[in-house]
């Protein structure tokens, strides 16, 4: 709760004291009370790029150098300008100076095609790059040059760890479990129906299904979501895919029994959300004879200029 209010103070650590633990916190909690710590402790500053290269690079390429990077178990992927990106070498080295217990950094160029496949290419360290990571509970083994995983769905991932409790899920574009996993392991849904269409994905799913030891809930299946989604029996369905998510609605609203939830993400300009979302939706459940009650629609994360990932909660009757 605290992470996804954006309230968690990165600067203290979360510390244990006499039986109770103390969350760092910015600013005051809705609906719990907050104290004063009497003795804080706070993270070392961690040194920035520009530090620790130093003389190594000309002062105009400074402010270009990234601010930010997604650790993934132990592999860093970073994106880097690409007017600097000459310097990838010694950026790569410096982020391993600064993170000694990982192997590989990965500069990142997107995501491609139809399995969105991640372009990345190995600027510093070792070329295994296979690694397991671990959030929120869950562990994810995967291979960051060959399965996407993205940072800025956190909080959604948190979020479906909290839903879905007894319900029967098709989780549509599941790839690695990335919402699968979560809601399995902190929900427990009678049964999940995860399909993912990207064989490399879809063996790291039937491997992470294993090491999180939920093999009678998530039942993968490999295969296109619009020909494998079952019809009539599921109590949610999430859709966690985003640019051309709405050629398979029709998919994802036929796997719905009635009153079931579906979850939509879509790529969305800003200015257009959430009513383009919803015009889809609705469209999508005229199309079957059904109607939609919309429930709540979220920012999942900024997509582009301009452009948002948005997710969509409907019921649809």
């Amino acid at each position: 709760m605290v992470h996804e209010l954006g309230l968690l103070d990165r600067r203290r650590k979360t510390v244990s004291k006499g039986g109770d633990i103390e969350i760092p916190v910015t600013g005051p909690l809705p609906g719990r009370k907050a104290v004063f710590q009497d003795c804080p402790e706070f993270y070392e500053k961690c040194p920035d790029l520009a530090e620790i290269l130093g003389d190594e690079i000309a002062l105009e390429e400074r402010d270009r150098l990234p601010r930010g990077w997604f650790i993934l178990g132990k592999a860093i992927t970073v994106k880097i300008d690409p007017k600097i990106e000459h310097l990838k070498g010694k950026i790569g080295g410096a982020l391993l100076e600064i993170y000694p217990r990982c192997s590989s950094v990965l500069l990142d160029r997107g995501i491609e095609g139809k399995f969105r496949e991640p372009n990345r290419e190995v600027i510093a360290g070792t070329n295994r790059t296979e690694t397991i990571h671990r959030e929120n509970g869950v562990v994810f083994k995967l291979d960051p040059m060959k399965t996407m995983f993205s940072s800025g769905n956190l909080n959604e991932r948190m979020r479906m760890g909290r839903l879905g409790a007894g319900e029967v899920v098709v989780d549509m574009f599941a790839g690695i479990g990335y919402f699968s996993l979560p809601m399995a392991v902190h929900s427990r849904p009678k049964r999940i129906i995860s399909i993912e269409l990207n064989p490399v994905a879809y063996e790291y799913l039937v491997e992470n299904v294993k090491l999180n030891g939920v093999e009678e809930v998530v039942e993968p299946v490999l295969g296109n979501c619009a020909e494998k989604a079952p019809q009539g029996i599921a109590d949610r369905v999430v859709m966690g895919y985003v640019g051309t998510t709405d050629r398979y609605l029709d998919a994802g609203i036929g796997a719905l029994r009635p009153d079931g939830t579906l979850h939509y993400h879509q790529t969305v300009p800003e200015r257009l959300c959430p009513q383009e979302l919803e015009k889809e939706v609705a469209e999508a459940a005229e199309r079957a004879g059904r109607s939609v009650k919309i429930e709540r629609c979220a920012r999942v994360k900024k997509y582009s200029p301009g452009m948002l990932h948005a997710v969509l909660d409907a019921k649809i009757v």
